[in-house]
Formats: C-alpha cells, sequence, structure tokens
C-alpha cells in the first residue's frame, strides 16, 4: 500500500512523512540524515537558530521543500511565545509554529495553561499552530476549541529518551481527540515510534535519539522504517490479546486419531 495514498494534513499542507525533526540539538549532518534517510518533510527550529546575523544559520542547511516549523523555545509566557512567532514569520519561516512554553527550569515540563493562551491568538491570526502540551483530554479539548492544527503530547520529558512514559494518557488523546497526534520528546528509540504509532499516533517527532545515536544516518532510517511499521499496522488493525490462557493457531484434532 503507497504511503502516498496515506498522507498527514495539517495547515493545508499534505505529508507523505509522518516523522519530523527537532532540530534543538542542531548539526548540518543531523539535518542531512533526517531528510535524506528518515524521509523528513517538516523540522522545527529556533528562531534565535534562523538569526540571519549569525555566523552560521540553520537555516542554509535545510533543504528547499522541506517546510519549516518554528518552535518558541525560551518562551515563558503566552506573550513571549506570540512576540517569538512574529519574529519567525518575519524573518521568512512561514506560518507553521509550535508553541513550546515552559517555566519549569528542571524538568521542563509545558505550561498548558499559558500554551492554550498562545495558541488562541496566533490561530485567530492565521497561524498553523502546533502546541507542545502535557497529555491532559480537558487542556487537549480547550485546545481543539482555540484552533490547534495538532496537539503535541509529551511522551517523556524532553531530551531523556525514555520513551512512552505517558502511554496511557496519550491513547486518551487519540481516542478521544479530532486532530492529529503527533507524539513529542521523550522518544528515544524506534521501536517505541513504533508502538506510538501502533497506537493510532500521526506522527513523531524525535531530536535526541538520533543526535545521540551512534551512527546517525542509520538510525534515521531505522526511524524512517518503525514509523512506516507502526502506520501500517495501525492500519491493517492489529489482533486480538487474550487476557488469559491461550488460543491454538492449528485445528488440535483429528490429526492422530
Amino acid at each position: 500500500m503507497s504511503n502516498e495514498n496515506d498522507t498527514l494534513t495539517l495547515g493545508g499542507h499534505a505529508f507523505t512523512s509522518r516523522f519530523i525533526l527537532g532540530s534543538g540539538k542542531y548539526s548540518p549532518s543531523l539535518i542531512e540524515a533526517a531528510v535524506q534517510h528518515a524521509g523528513a518533510q517538516m523540522i522545527t527550529l529556533s528562531v534565535r537558530r534562523a538569526n540571519t546575523k549569525q555566523s552560521e544559520n540553520i537555516l542554509d542547511h535545510i533543504p528547499e521543500g522541506v517546510t519549516l516549523v518554528p518552535n518558541t523555545s525560551g518562551a515563558r509566557d503566552a506573550d513571549e511565545a506570540v512576540r517569538i512567532a512574529h519574529l519567525a514569520r518575519a524573518l521568512g519561516c512561514g506560518t507553521f509554529v509550535k508553541i513550546e512554553i515552559m517555566r519549569d527550569t528542571k524538568y521542563l515540563l509545558p505550561d498548558n495553561y499559558e500554551t492554550l493562551k498562545a495558541t488562541e491568538r496566533l490561530a485567530a491570526e492565521g497561524f498553523t499552530v502546533l502546541p507542545y502540551m502535557h497529555p491532559d483530554l480537558n487542556v487537549a479539548r480547550d485546545l481543539v476549541k482555540a484552533g490547534a492544527a495538532a496537539i503535541m503530547p509529551l511522551g517523556a520529558p524532553i531530551g531523556s529518551n525514555r520513551g512512552l512514559a505517558t502511554a496511557d494518557f496519550i491513547q486518551i488523546l487519540i481516542d478521544e481527540i479530532d486532530l492529529p497526534v503527533i507524539v513529542d520528546a521523550g522518544i528515544g528509540a524506534p521501536s517505541q515510534a513504533c508502538r506510538a504509532m501502533e497506537m493510532g499516533a500521526s506522527a513523531i517527532m524525535a531530536n535526541t535519539a538520533l543526535a545521540t545515536s551512534g551512527d546517525v544516518p542509520r538510525m534515521a532510517r531505522a526511524f524512517k522504517l518503525a514509523i512506516e511499521a507502526g502506520r501500517e499496522a495501525y492500519r491493517a488493525g492489529l489482533g486480538r490479546v487474550l487476557s488469559r490462557g491461550a488460543a491454538a493457531s492449528d485445528p488440535l484434532t483429528g490429526f492422530l486419531r
């Protein structure tokens, strides 16, 4: 079955890849590997990385055709997030924006309250808003009403590579929210990405798992294959799980007697 018939649509853009690169641990080789080997069609970037006055500009290393998703990294409240989004648009990064608002500097957990306020304001201005959030059903419902294009619940704390620590809560969002659910933060291995896709997630965002691996191009390809496998398994429908006992896959009667 062709992936071209199974697209992810955000802000009127259709994507055949369901892998999104976070470029916080930015390097040209990481971007190259993600695009060439993982098929990334979206890359998040910090506005300070796109500052054209710096000696090295991340925009110089992102290929044509890749959708830029500026994030509001460093914002501590909705006002700061909105200002960063405006700056990113003025720098030519387009109207996609990933809302990241974190007042907590130890665990880097998203501030859902301020995120909701920023989402409502930026969506009203025509931005395609992708809010990074702690998986909470009530907040997710409010983000839908506020105009979010997707929701991005964390799997585990940023940069931890701990996987799907919040899997039960993410599953609730997948089951109840009529928006793409993009699992963001904490995914540390292709198997974890595959599991999230089997659950019904729409896409995976990863950064640290690739950037800290021993072979970045090979790990990028592993993520691509895992995401595709998980998506196909979800679309096929996973087999039943027995709570107890066993069920023979072949007939047990009539062969020997």
